[in-house]
């Protein structure tokens, strides 16, 4: 494992599983409208061949997706998909293969596109993670590259993924969902390695890891949170003054690396609270709390409930076979 592999770290702490919903083959005009996602969901698209505009109607905001943009919205905002016209879409038809998902085609002659739809489930309360440290809206492209670009370069990693789900959700063949929500759980890894690799991370998580001079200590917190982290240890791992490192990290995070510290301990508890052979104050050790009291209030403070609370919360929700959301 590589010394600054803070996604698979990352992908350690939170369980993320992926399933693709929709295919969508149609002709201009056409028009899909996605309402708000649930808290431990992340919508997705792949604009695997055409063109499509998102808007996001609470912000009003508009962006062109173009073929093999791939686009996650981390904070799962209602949205909607258009061709741009402005015209009035045609109706569409909907036929659900034995794999689970959905194709959907309309008759419109206008210009073609070949969408995929999906979402990603994030297990509680992970969900909070993500939103505090990713953007509202995530954007990358899977292109089949050449020399420096081409094969090893994420883009080309993600036009193979993308073809692989094509070729599989045009099949209907046992182990088709199986294998479809495996690539769904893969597209979510690539598309965070292709953004925190870019030259234009967006503000947050990405942003931090994408800074080579933070690099270090980002390794160092992911690789090992529940050390007891000082502010001048991690500035000293990265070459800088506990001034310089502060300012660093506050502008790409929005937020100190003591709170990010915070956050992936509350959640490494949250995980270790649900097996119910470990006591809360084993379980307040183990992440790195010398004092249970000072764990139980931070945990509150964080998960909005006491570490009593969410154990039976878990509790009761696997008792139920339901996967209750915060």
């Amino acid at each position: 494992m590589s010394q600054v592999d803070w996604l698979t770290h990352l992908l350690q702490i939170v369980t993320v599983t992926g399933q693709l919903e929709v295919r969508c083959v149609y002709g201009a005009p056409w028009r899909v409208t996605w309402s708000k996602a649930a808290a431990n969901e992340i919508p997705y698209h792949v604009i695997v061949k055409g063109r499509a505009i998102i808007e996001d109607p609470e912000t009003r905001t508009a962006r062109e997706l173009v073929s093999g943009d791939i686009v996650l919205l981390p904070h799962g905002a209602a949205h909607v998909l258009h061709d741009g016209s402005g015209q009035t879409p045609i109706r569409t038809q909907q036929h659900r293969g034995s794999a689970g998902w959905v194709l959907s085609e309309n008759d419109g002659e206008g210009e073609k596109l070949d969408l995929m739809c999906g979402r990603f489930f994030i297990a509680p309360p992970h969900d909070r993670l993500i939103r505090n440290y990713m953007p509202a809206n995530l954007v990358t492209r899977a292109m089949n590259g050449h020399a420096e670009d081409g094969i090893g370069s994420v883009s080309h990693e993600l036009a193979n993924l993308v073809n692989l789900m094509r070729i599989e959700s045009a099949r209907d063949r046992a182990g088709g969902r199986a294998i479809l929500n495996a690539l769904s759980s893969v597209l979510f890894t690539l598309v965070l390695r292709a953004a925190s690799e870019g030259d234009s991370a967006p503000k947050g998580l990405l942003a931090l890891t994408a800074h080579p001079r933070l690099a270090p200590a980002i390794a160092a917190m992911f690789a090992n949170p529940t050390r007891s982290w000082k502010l001048p240890d991690l500035a000293s791992l990265c070459g800088m003054s506990r001034a310089t490192f502060m300012r660093h990290f506050q502008d790409r995070l929005g937020c100190s690396a003591l709170d990010l510290l915070t956050d992936l301990r509350v959640s490494l508890a949250a995980n270790e609270l649900k097996k119910p052979a470990i006591s809360t104050e084993a379980v307040a050790e183990t992440v790195g709390y010398q004092s249970v009291s000072a764990f139980r209030r931070v945990f509150a403070e964080k998960m909005g409930m006491t570490p009593g609370e969410w154990r039976r919360l878990t509790r009761n929700g696997e008792q139920s076979g339901v996967v209750r959301d915060l």
